[in-house]
């Protein structure tokens, strides 16, 4: 239903991840009775969690870990990993500047440009360690790296940005990509993203991706909302765009995975996506606080070192615990940021789900209080779900 903001201004009511919550049904099942896994393109993962590709999340390393766990990480090949023939003094420096001097470090480091070959050797290193080589680029970078990208081997190209649309409107000197000509293209799976609406996620399905990223400015390091007041909360941007492809489906027999991507810490959070209508989550910071990551106990936004408008921050999350200990546990913590892939798991199995189908189906109440119903102690003293 529609509320009157003023004269002339109609404005729809839209749900964040936080004010919902999931509504046990009639049956429940072992969670070890529950199938987590999926497919993105041809790739098969028993974890629906995928890594973002973000500096201080994957690189190489990292990105065969995830592989080798069974979920996914996506290297950004517009980073310090393909500008830096050794990217460790890099990130020391990243992480060691100071508050007031980090925006403009960043805008230094990365003025540094990219080197193709660089990109091509990263992929090789990947494989080299037995992971997926999944790789994220912008529109412009993928119109520029598409064809080396694919001739290196890579297994999947995720093409991001804030906002990425089929009808983009550009200067006359300025050849924009084609998406559905470069999906078509491609000898490899296509993720496109990211968008919020049904009309752009039909829209992205029809240009040929295989998934879909859904997800503006809820990052933890991302400050594009505040800076361009743009997005719309998760919970409703993900149902929208679950609509989109499950009407996409039914026309054409074609079946688009849908990514919520950005703003999910815990393993509730993941849960409540998929409920959404999700088929994976794609996730920074948890991961950011994994021992292996490259951002050494800091995370920064993708945005962060535009040369003209930052829209991200670096934030301190710490390390945590181990790779594996975030993904499949023994938990260490208290507050559902470690073993995410059990907290699924168990979800499930109190919802009563056996696959990801079944838990997209699950009933959802506006909940605004889940969070702090009855938790007086736990924020008082600043443990568990009061942290």
């Amino acid at each position: 239903m529609d509320i009157v903001i003023g004269r002339g201004k109609k404005a729809r009511r839209a749900y964040g991840i936080d004010e919902i919550a999931l509504v046990p049904g009639p049956r429940t099942l072992d969670p070890s009775l529950a199938d987590t896994s999926w497919t993105i393109g041809n790739i098969n993962r028993e974890i629906p969690i995928i890594a973002s590709a973000m500096d201080s999340v994957v690189d190489v390393n990292m990105a065969a870990k995830l592989s080798q766990i069974g979920a996914l990480g996506v290297l950004n090949l517009e980073g310090i990993q393909t500008r830096y023939e050794d990217p460790n003094p890099i990130l020391d420096r990243i992480v060691s500047v100071g508050k007031t001097e980090f925006v403009t470090l960043m805008q230094e480091l990365y003025a540094e440009p990219i080197k193709p070959e660089l990109i091509k050797k990263r992929i090789a290193e990947i494989k080299a360690q037995g992971g997926i080589a999944a790789v994220s680029a912008t529109p412009a970078g993928a119109s520029k790296y598409g064809d080396a990208v694919a001739k290196a081997g890579a297994d999947l190209f995720f093409v991001q940005a804030t906002v990425v649309s089929t009808a983009f409107l550009s200067p006359e000197s300025v050849t924009p990509l084609d998406l559905a000509e470069f999906c078509k293209n491609m000898p490899i799976p296509v993720v496109l993203g990211n968008c919020v609406t049904y009309e752009v996620a039909l829209n992205l399905m029809k240009a040929g991706a295989v998934g879909i990223l859904v997800g503006i400015g809820p990052g933890a390091a991302c400050t594009s909302r505040g800076v361009l007041g743009v997005g719309v909360p998760q919970a409703t941007a993900v149902a929208d765009c679950a609509a989109a492809r499950d009407e996409f489906y039914q026309e054409t027999g074609r079946y688009v995975s849908v990514i919520a991507d950005g703003g999910l810490i815990t393993g509730g959070d993941i849960c409540k996506c998929i409920a959404c209508g999700a088929d994976g989550v794609m996730i920074g910071s948890p991961f950011a606080r994994a021992e292996e990551s490259p951002g050494r106990g800091f995370h920064w936004g993708m945005a962060t070192p535009s040369p003209v408008l930052p829209r991200g921050t670096r934030i301190q999350v710490g390390s945590t615990g181990t790779l594996e200990q975030i993904l499949r546990g023994p938990a260490q913590l208290d507050d559902g940021t470690h073993n995410l892939l059990g907290a699924l798991k168990t979800s499930m199995g109190t919802l009563g789900a056996k696959t990801i189908k079944e838990m997209q189906q699950v009933e959802v109440v506006i909940a605004p209080s889940l969070l702090t119903e009855g938790k007086v102690y736990q924020k008082a003293q600043q443990l568990g779900m009061g942290k």
